[in-house]
């Protein structure tokens, strides 16, 4: 299969690709209130693991099918792809959607809204790492390493406690959530090298759509369902499939037409708009001192990774 062709007076503008990663990250951002309120409106306990997993299942689903309707709308062939590539979607839509989320969606109910948009945001220390050994071109500087370390330092301050010697960290919640990013990290570099073969948007719609199917059967095989879905609940399920589907085929078509250096950064918006929405829908105490120290010392770190990335771009 013949990729299309790249549109190079639209991805040669820096403007519009700042623009549209930013977006991404404002959608992602209201991931993290969204599925908390769609967990109080269904009534899913923070225990119940496998109904989480079948609410996640639903999202990605629904995600992957709508855009491989859009796909067929603008009559762009959605089966045109070889036995080779079929694979590489299917293990894409594994790691990338169904071990991610599964991770995700059990450590987003164990931990504050805020505090998973920030422990998210290790992500893209993950991707500078990963990067190092993928991309000649784009090794591990002194500067990205300092980097690395101020913004690990946040994610250290946003866990502790009442007193700097009380660290508050579970596994299941905060780990969770940085190990689901640097999962998301690995599928998105992953994602990079097979889409140069493939249409973007076609390659993100089978990965959602086969991934969320995955999570779906997944959790009702160990006895999750969700029910008792309302107008509320039913939107906010809408809402965060869309936001899936436009933020994932967005991000996928940036990746694809450049450098990782050049987008990935712009993941230190996701905290930034995930603690104010989560402040904002969740009434979080986004004032606290660790929560505002944490996303001064996240956001400086991976400011020195992008003057690095930028540059070397």
């Amino acid at each position: 299969m013949t990729a299309p062709a790249a549109r190079p007076d639209l991805f040669s503008n820096r403007r519009f690709v700042y623009l549209a990663a930013a977006f991404c990250c404002v959608l992602w951002g209201s991931s993290y209130p969204a599925v908390k309120n769609g967990y109080r409106l269904l009534r899913i306990a923070r225990e119940d693991y496998a109904d989480q997993i079948v609410f996640g299942g639903y999202r990605f689903l629904l995600a992957g099918i709508m855009l491989l309707v859009v796909a067929v709308a603008l009559r762009r062939p959605i089966l045109d792809f070889s036995r080779r590539q079929f694979g590489q979607i299917v293990a894409l839509g594994f790691f990338q959607t169904t071990l991610q989320y599964v991770f995700f969606y059990i450590g987003v109910a164990h931990a504050t809204g805020v505090k998973s948009s920030i422990m998210n945001a290790t992500g893209a220390f993950f991707g500078v790492l990963i990067a190092h050994f993928v991309y000649a071109n784009d090794r591990l500087t002194g500067r990205k390493a300092l980097g690395c370390l101020v913004g690990f330092l946040g994610v250290l301050t946003v866990n502790l406690g009442h007193g700097l010697t009380d660290f508050d960290f579970t596994i299941t919640g905060e780990g969770f959530v940085a190990f689901s990013a640097l999962i998301l990290a690995a599928a998105s570099i992953f994602g990079k090298r097979i889409s140069r073969g493939l249409d973007p948007m076609i390659m993100t719609g089978w990965q959602l759509a086969i991934g969320g199917l995955i999570l779906t059967l997944g959790g009702m095989a160990v006895g999750g369902e969700v029910h008792g879905f309302d107008w509320r609940s039913a939107s906010l399920l809408v809402y965060l499939a869309a936001l899936s589907a436009a933020a994932f085929a967005i991000w996928s078509l940036l990746l694809k037409h450049n450098p990782v250096s050049l987008v990935a950064p712009f993941n230190f918006l996701i905290p930034v708009f995930g603690v104010i929405l989560s402040a904002a829908f969740l009434h979080e105490p986004v004032l606290a001192w660790k929560n505002l120290a944490a996303l001064a010392l996240v956001c400086g770190g991976i400011w020195l990774v992008t003057r690095t990335g930028r540059r070397n771009a």
